[in-house]
């Protein structure tokens, strides 16, 4: 008995991932909760800091210290870093 032939027919499919496993929201909640320092950096190379006030499905809100606060929509953002307190 070949192991190949046993294993072939024993395999079974997996369904797909899920679109969405709800941690981006509870990550941002947590980051607005406890208004936490990050840099965004954007899919055009800038980078912005300050703090998450606000966020929807959409955009979010980065609050900055003297600086005017900044309306950020969900597909320009590259990536969101916590920054070393």
């Amino acid at each position: 008995m070949p192991f190949s032939d046993s294993f072939s027919t024993q395999q079974k499919t997996k369904s797909p991932p899920p679109e969405t496993t709800n941690e981006e929201a509870a990550h941002l909640k947590s980051l607005v909760e406890k208004k936490r320092p990050v840099s965004i950096k954007l899919v055009d190379g800038d980078v912005v800091s300050g703090w998450i006030e606000y966020y929807d499905r959409n955009m979010l809100r980065l609050t900055r210290e003297g600086k005017p606060n900044l309306f950020i929509f969900k597909h320009q953002i590259a990536y969101v870093a916590e920054e070393n307190t």
